[in-house]
């Protein structure tokens, strides 16, 4: 992670405030932690439309319209799943019949265990805008809440490149 620039949910509400865009997520392994930070610097309403907190496998496929044979061959843990959490989450948290601009997607194993041949630190983030979706996937390190609080950063930092703007700020 320390390859990662350090990026604050501010400077990335900046960078999409600046340009009127929207960002919706989608979360399973950080349980809303990435909504939060998200939301917590003040004028967070006008770029973030809210979060979905996807925690059970169910759930993302009948709320998140995840596809179930990739779920049911593959598990949660899988970069497809994090493309479809985040393409998903654009139009499931549309307002006024407008998508968000960008959705944000979480997907992994925290731990203290290993899920479903995915090992502890094994983490996938998808990222969806009109035009393209992508997904990245992480190998992480330490307790469950450095991998929590690590994916939250990689989140973060993703969303700031996003936005084609220097890290340097």
């Amino acid at each position: 992670m320390a390859d990662l620039p350090l990026l604050t949910a501010q400077d990335v509400l900046r960078r999409f405030s600046a340009r009127e865009l929207t960002i919706a997520v989608a979360e399973s392994l950080t349980g809303g932690l990435l909504t939060a930070e998200l939301i917590e610097p003040a004028g967070a309403s006008t770029v973030v439309l809210g979060g979905v907190v996807a925690y059970s496998t169910e759930l993302k496929a009948t709320v998140l319209g995840v596809d179930r044979d990739l779920l049911t061959e593959h598990g949660p843990v899988h970069p497809e799943v994090a493309r479809q959490l985040a393409e998903n989450v654009r139009h499931a948290l549309a307002v006024g019949g407008r998508a968000a601009d960008v959705g944000i997607a979480t997907t992994g194993v925290a731990g203290p265990e290993a899920q479903g041949g995915a090992s502890v630190g094994t983490v996938f983030l998808g990222l969806a805008d009109a035009t393209s979706t992508s997904a990245r996937e992480l190998h992480l390190e330490g307790s469950r809440d450095e991998i929590r609080a690590a994916t939250v950063a990689a989140a973060i930092a993703w969303l700031g490149e996003w936005t084609g703007e220097p890290t340097g700020e």
